[in-house]
């Protein structure tokens, strides 16, 4: 790129990165090496934007402005949906040890040992050691070494929901053809696609864990990808309806959501009559992203009322 500049003084070069592996601490000190290594009047023409994951993006250099991000926004559509294929960072399993903490205490599964959280998790041993000093006095070590929440970690907890869109990679549809298809006609016909590796979630969800949920019709649909890796299939979503289009714009009506399970067990729970059923934990992220508190705080009492039962 600094070449084809070097060699036309009117050329403008850009360079745009979809979901990279490299973190933006990495770009930046990139950036600032080109800076100190190229003549000015090159780095003045150069230009880097990264497309993040969560729809959220970060430019480095002068030649950025309102086309170029719009033929960059264009090239992310092409990378991600396209060829069908989502590209994701990185998974986070500190998030996701806690996640599993907290599936286990509503569940009501009981002492796990770290084996168990590092298999399902799809990381080390060390990995799980340092998650679970990060809750301290939450956890509780028994002698026989199994681990459980002694307490719902409600600062953890509040943290994670801050960061869960980000972690989740989630992704939001809009319909922008005029007509959009209702939430329900989207569930009937992806009951009929079936893509493999696709659970509900969200209202959905919450409703088959907690019948009695304070809430009336559905609003959108929530669905789960499992991808331990760092690339999943969305070509489902074409399939589903032409008509929807990929959204970071979060006041836009998004009429579809794919949150993205990272761990390496999906932990879905299979229906004989249809598409499986994603835990109950992302059922509650769910809600809360959809800003359902209230119904969100109502799920997660009756699913501990039914786990106290259950002893």
């Amino acid at each position: 790129m600094a070449a084809a500049v070097d060699r036309d003084p009117d050329a403008l070069q850009l360079l745009c990165l979809v979901s990279p592996r490299m973190t933006e601490e990495r770009i930046e000190e990139e950036w600032k090496l080109f800076g100190r290594v190229l003549r000015p009047e090159v780095v003045r023409r150069l230009a880097i934007h990264v497309a993040l994951s969560g729809g959220r993006s970060r430019s480095f250099g002068e030649v950025v402005g309102t086309l170029a991000e719009e033929q960059c926004r264009d090239t992310v559509r092409r990378e991600r949906h396209g060829a069908g294929m989502a590209s994701l960072p990185a998974p986070d399993y500190p998030f996701i040890i806690l996640k599993l903490f907290v599936y286990t205490w509503l569940t009501n599964r009981g002492p796990i040992t770290a084996r168990w959280l590092a298999d399902t998790a799809g990381c080390s041993y060390p990995t799980v050691a340092s998650a679970t000093r990060r809750l301290g006095r939450a956890i509780t070590r028994r002698h026989d070494r199994r681990l459980e929440l002694r307490e719902f970690p409600l600062q953890e907890w509040t943290r994670l929901l801050t960061t869960a869109e980000e972690n989740r990679s989630s992704m939001r549809f809009a319909d922008r053809s005029g007509q959009p298809r209702s939430a329900a006609s989207l569930l009937e016909r992806l009951q009929e696609l079936r893509p493999t590796g696709v659970a509900l979630g969200g209202v959905l969800g919450a409703r088959r864990y907690h019948p009695e949920l304070d809430l009336l019709g559905l609003p959108r649909l929530d669905v789960c990808v499992h991808c331990p890796r760092r690339s999943a299939d969305v070509g489902f979503v074409r399939r589903l309806d032409p008509a929807l289009e990929a959204t970071s714009d979060p006041t836009e009506p998004a009429r579809l959501v794919v949150h993205f399970v990272r761990h390496h067990a999906s932990l879905f729970e299979p229906d004989s009559g249809g598409l499986p059923w994603a835990d109950p934990v992302e059922c509650l992220m769910d809600l809360h992203e959809a800003r359902l508190e209230p119904q969100a705080a109502e799920l997660v009492r009756a699913l501990r009322a039914r786990s106290q039962e259950e002893r």
